[in-house]
């Protein structure tokens, strides 16, 4: 099943994708798709809709976030092992926590804004987990059971702000815009093993991100487990679970976005996303 939150900024209503791509409205089944609607019971319930009987959304709306009132927005870096040789680093004896600034959720195609004084913002395709159940020190042989769905992220980076301002990396990870989610959730049972997912990532038509979740250095079940040791993890959390090689920032020179550029990424099974690169701009 595939959920979707379409509609203005703010003004979102709950959709669901049907078996021929099309948008139809939930909102007269739920409020919303939120913390309350991926527990397995409304999961469930709308697992069992005829979409046939939904009413059909005309048009292009804007894709929104697919889950609100998403509480942690969390990151797991250098979680492939090409990827962390392309970065120079070493491959992590645990997972990299990292946290994303709420604020910087976006929807699939919203544009990606270039921070005030950025020099070297940078791209990165990932697979993200949707938790659906609350988890807290969970074995790794349960984790997966507490997880709604899986959506494409886009987690955007400023490498200057992350790598040269200080060892922390958050504040080149959570500038406005720098989160696009979606365009769908797409619930756990549609997706049996998460370690089996092309990703790809296009700059300008061209090709600059090819992987599979496959060599992640830790799976997706291990990061469940290891997050929740140290934090809760709550319905509607959102974890990014790393990006393959291809990132400007392991190019020879490095290359980072400009005003003009576009970005296209998705993961198989999971939906693409398209966004304009634009300038800064205050408020």
């Amino acid at each position: 099943m595939k959920l979707a939150r379409y509609g203005r900024p703010g003004k979102e209503k709950p959709g669901l994708i049907d078996r021929d791509g099309k948008l139809r409205d939930l909102s007269a089944i739920i409020p919303d798709i939120g913390t309350a609607q991926l527990s397995e019971k409304v999961l469930a319930k709308l697992a069992r809709l005829d979409p046939a009987k939904l009413p059909l959304v005309r048009g292009t709306p804007r894709w929104g976030v697919p889950v609100a009132q998403v509480g942690k927005f969390i990151g797991i870096g250098l979680n492939y092992s090409d990827h962390a040789a392309e970065a120079g680093m070493p491959l992590p004896k645990e997972p990299i926590i990292f946290m994303k600034a709420t604020t910087s959720l976006s929807g699939a195609n919203d544009p990606v804004m270039l921070p005030k004084g950025s020099k070297k913002t940078d791209w990165e395709v990932e697979l993200g987990v949707v938790i659906g159940t609350m988890a807290r020190s969970v074995a790794e042989k349960d984790a997966l059971g507490h997880v709604a769905g899986y959506c494409v992220v886009n987690d955007v980076s400023e490498r200057e702000f992350q790598l040269e301002r200080g060892p922390q990396w958050d504040k080149g990870k959570g500038c406005d815009t720098f989160g696009p989610v979606g365009p769908w959730l797409v619930t756990r049972d549609e997706v049996p093993n998460p370690q089996r997912l092309d990703l790809w990532l296009d700059l300008n038509g061209e090709r600059m991100q090819t992987g599979n979740t496959r060599t992640m250095v830790f799976s997706v079940a291990k990061i469940v487990s290891y997050v929740s040791r140290f934090m809760t993890l709550m319905p509607g959390d959102i974890i990014a679970t790393g990006t393959p090689p291809g990132v400007g920032m392991g190019m020879k020179p490095p290359h980072f976005l400009k005003r003009g550029d576009t970005l296209s990424l998705g993961i198989s099974g999971l939906g693409e996303q398209k966004q304009a690169v634009v300038a800064y701009k205050a408020g």
